[in-house]
Parts: structure tokens; sequence; C-alpha cells
């Protein structure tokens, strides 16, 4: 634990930062986990449309800094190439 005032009160921010980041994060993991579970099933409709939703919210975490922009645009890209598959 800390001494210095300032050090204590940047643990608890930490701690609260860490806190929000975990959660879009694991918003980002369950909207990509559903499209590759329609994927998976051949629902090429249901894909598109979960694709669409699982690209804006890894969109939001980039723009807040939660993951890399290129690591973003490698999620999407991987995504896409996947409901393009079963699209054909």
């Amino acid at each position: 634990m800390p001494n210095i005032k300032s050090s204590e009160r940047s643990v608890k921010t930490d701690a609260e930062r860490r806190a929000k980041n975990f959660a879009v994060r694991s918003t980002v993991k369950s909207a990509t986990r559903k499209v590759i579970e329609t994927t998976a099933a051949n629902n090429a409709d249901e894909a598109k449309a979960l694709l669409f939703k699982a690209t804006s919210t890894i969109d939001k975490a980039a723009a807040k800094g939660v993951i890399h922009k290129n690591a973003a645009a490698r999620k999407k890209s991987r995504l896409a190439r996947k409901v393009n598959a079963i699209a054909k």
C-alpha cells in the first residue's frame, strides 16, 4: 500500500479505470463470439447483422483507447472474412 497521498488516490483511480476497461473488453469479446457462433451455424443473414454491431463495439473500444486502432482493424477484418466466406 502506498504511503504518499497522491499514490493512494492513483491506486483508486487505476482500479476504476481497470474495471471500465474490463467491461469494454468484455463487450467486444461477447460481440465477436456471437458473430463466430453464427458463422459456424452458417446463418449468413444474422451474421451480417451481428457483424455490424460487433464492428460498432470494436470501434468504440478503439476510440476509448481500450484496444489499439490496428488491433481493432485486425479484429474487424477477421470477422468480415468469416462472414463473407459463408455469404457466398
